[in-house]
Order: C-alpha cells, then structure tokens, then sequence
C-alpha cells in the first residue's frame, strides 16, 4: 500500500473513531444520565447506569485508542509536530487535550478509583452523584464538539 494510501486510511479511521467516541458521549450526556434521573428507585438507577456505561467503556476505550494512533501517525505522516508550537494550530492542542482526558479517565482514573468513588457516592447520595456526573458529562462533551468543530475547519485552512 502506498504512503499516500495510508494517510487516507488513517484519517478514516481517525474520523470513524472520533465519530464512534464522541457520539457515544453525546448518547450518555444527552440521552441516558436524563433518562436515568427520571427512574424513582436510586438503588435500580446506579445499577442501570454501571451496566449501560460499562459497556460503552469498552468501545470508548478502542475508540480512544484508534484515534490517537491514526491521529499521531497522521502528525508523523505529515511532519506536523511544529505546529504545537504555532498558536494557529490552537485546534491541535484542544483536539489533543479532549483525547488526552478522556485516556486519562477511562485508563487510568476509572480503573483506580474513580468507579469505586462514583458508586460508593452515589450509594450515599444518589442525587449530588448523578447531577455532579451530568455536569461533568456536559463540560466533556461541550470541549469534544468544539474540537471536532474546531479541528474540521481547522483542518481545511478555516482557522489559521
């Protein structure tokens, strides 16, 4: 396969795992911690929210992965790396930033602690727990649209 060729793959697997990722975050910020709010039992809600999440951990975390190897391959590809040092490619550094958090969180963060403090807080106070979860969900997910955004125009000469 050609160099060239590859560079294409790499950002279609880029595109497609960014797409696979955020949009799960969407799902979970927009759709299930507001359907979870509106279930009377506390006890059903952490059980319902551990077992949906946990299964959209596992394709975050590939999604995660694929975006960073194809994205850091499509730096080295293009010889990009100076333009962490230009303030143009501010889109860059917020795109690297969101995928740097979000590795944090799912592989090192969530794994050891921060499943067991969510739980034990929301065993104590199911409210505060969920609502501190939405907030964070939604600072996450607002930071992963205007980078998407952000990186597209940025990506077609918009932005710098």
């Amino acid at each position: 396969m050609q160099e060239s060729s590859l560079f294409i793959l790499a950002r279609a697997l880029h595109v497609l795992a960014v797409v696979l990722w955020i949009g799960g975050v969407a799902f979970v910020t927009l759709v299930l911690l507001p359907a979870l709010r509106d279930l009377a039992d506390p006890a059903t809600r952490l059980q319902q929210f551990e077992a949906l999440e946990g299964r959209f951990a596992l394709q975050a975390r590939i999604s995660t992965v694929l975006a960073g190897l194809s994205g850091f391959y499509m730096l080295a590809f293009l010889h990009a790396w100076e333009r962490y040092a230009q303030p143009a490619f501010w889109w860059l550094h917020l795109m690297t930033a969101v995928w740097l958090m979000f590795t944090l969180v799912l592989f090192v963060f969530e794994p050891w602690f921060l499943h067991r403090w969510f739980h034990e807080l929301a065993v104590r106070d199911d409210r505060r727990a969920f609502a501190l979860v939405q907030r964070l969900h939604v600072v996450l997910l607002s930071l992963s649209l205007l980078a998407v955004g952000a990186a597209v125009a940025g990506a077609h000469g918009l932005l710098s």
